[in-house]
């Protein structure tokens, strides 16, 4: 069924192919089938020029069709993550766009572990022992904890 469907379309196939595939990155997340709907679509435009060809079989389609599609993700990914630089180098970040920044104690730093409040929130920092009121700052982030020492 599927081979006369494609031997009524002939060249066309390879269209709608890509373009399904088009369609369906609008529905699943990600940025991925894109590349490989423009594939498809570039094997439809040398389908155009090559179908009564001898050498077009389908055989020779499908190969070109997973070089293409393999190039075209690479070369798609490459240029996706060369462009993608935010203004907010931080975001999803706040414990690594807390370094540099200065506070006061809160609680003493007893056996390396203290606090030390910043902005809205309290947050566990580790460094040399201190008492509470010692001005600090932020040198690291580790995950929840921040790293200070004294200024």
């Amino acid at each position: 069924m599927l081979a006369r469907i494609v031997a009524e379309l002939g060249p066309w196939s390879w269209w709608i192919v890509g373009l399904v595939l088009l369609a369906a990155e609008m529905i699943v997340p990600g940025f991925f089938l894109v590349w490989i709907g423009l594939a498809a679509l570039a094997i439809g435009v040398l389908s155009l020029l090559f179908w009564d060809a001898a050498f077009w079989v389908w055989e020779t389609q499908l190969i070109l069709f997973a070089v293409l599609a393999v190039a075209a993700t690479l070369l798609g990914r490459r240029l996706t993550l060369r462009h993608n630089v935010t203004d907010e180098p931080f975001l999803n970040q706040r414990g690594a766009s807390l370094v540099g920044r200065t506070a006061t104690l809160s609680e003493p730093i007893a056996e390396g572990r203290g606090r030390i409040r910043l902005d809205d929130t309290i947050w566990r920092v580790t460094g040399p022992n201190l008492p509470a009121g010692t001005q600090v700052k932020v040198v690291a982030s580790n995950g929840r904890d921040l790293t200070v020492e004294p200024l």
